[in-house]
């Protein structure tokens, strides 16, 4: 199967402001900030007066955006001690390439490699699409600044059946409220059209000649992560279940089993030379497996 592949929108359809979203724009940018490392882990978000100025927004909109990356495991906000980010997507590593030990325990570095190669391809298999599109949007702004300047992209993601019933999100208690899983549809909509429309928008620019997304929806509950780079790179991790608040979209806040994406320790495997090195039989297995769920489960 092809998969669904998206057009380019123009710009007027992804901005929000007239219809109560501008927290979304807000918390975009302070989601990039923290994957590329402005805001690092442990450091604070400036003040929400700050904020407020330079984004030009109201407070509420500020205190919606923050409860958003709060609900979404990113910061952590106490009354009059600002916001701290607490999390940040951990990779165990067992590469041996001399970059690697320049990389630090993040993800972004690695995607930020992939993405210097003249033909970056990217198989992912997640819950969401939330941390991907941050990335995304990382990468995006380095090639329009000229830092790098791939030739093909191509990126394939594979996302959950939204018909199906998921074990989380999900209210303690009351598996058979909706209200947790429209939320996960809604983040995940949004923000698979975003990284769509961002990837799909170099190729109307003239910046990258070819640009191929594709996405589908499998009939499996994801118990891992999994990011497959360049056909040499494999990044798994398994998701933990977690109990926590959750602030659904008509305010109430309910006690909800979870999984957050950026609690999940990524494993990174690099295909090498040996066929039957750990590394390189970790990599074709995983490929072989997306490539599975892919042309026979997901549509």
């Amino acid at each position: 199967m092809g998969g669904r592949r998206y057009g380019p929108v123009v710009d007027g359809q992804r901005t929000s402001g007239g219809s109560g979203r501008e927290y979304q724009r807000v918390s975009d940018e302070l989601r990039l900030r923290m994957t590329d490392g402005t805001y690092p882990e442990q450091s604070f978000l400036p003040s929400q007066r700050y904020l407020v100025k330079e984004f030009g927004v109201s407070r509420d909109t500020v205190q919606r955006a923050l409860r958003d990356l709060t609900d979404e495991g990113w910061i952590e906000s106490r009354q009059g001690s600002g916001s701290r980010v607490i999390r940040s997507q951990r990779i165990q590593s067992t590469a041996t390439k001399a970059t690697r030990s320049r990389r630090g325990t993040t993800l972004d570095p690695l995607i930020s490699e992939a993405f210097e190669r003249p033909e970056v391809t990217l198989d992912v298999y997640t819950l969401t699409s939330e941390s991907l599109d941050a990335h995304i949007r990382l990468q995006v702004e380095r090639i329009r600044r000229g830092s790098i300047a791939p030739q093909r992209i191509a990126l394939r993601m594979l996302l959950p059946d939204e018909t199906q019933l998921l074990p989380y999100p999900r209210i303690k208690g009351d598996q058979e409220d909706p209200r947790p899983r429209e939320r996960l549809r809604a983040i995940t909509r949004r923000h698979t059209e975003s990284l769509v429309h961002l990837l799909n928008d170099l190729k109307t620019e003239g910046r990258v000649p070819s640009v191929d997304v594709q996405v589908q929806h499998a009939p499996l509950t994801p118990a891992f992560k999994l990011y497959l780079l360049n056909g040499v790179e494999a990044l798994h991790g398994m998701y933990v279940v977690e109990e926590r608040p959750m602030a659904l979209d008509d305010g109430e806040v309910v006690t909800a089993l979870d999984v957050i994406g950026l609690g999940a320790t990524l494993t990174h495997q690099v295909k090498d030379a040996d066929p039957n090195s750990p590394g390189s039989v970790f990599v074709e297995s995983m490929q072989a497996w997306f490539d599975s769920v892919w042309k026979l489960l997901a549509q």
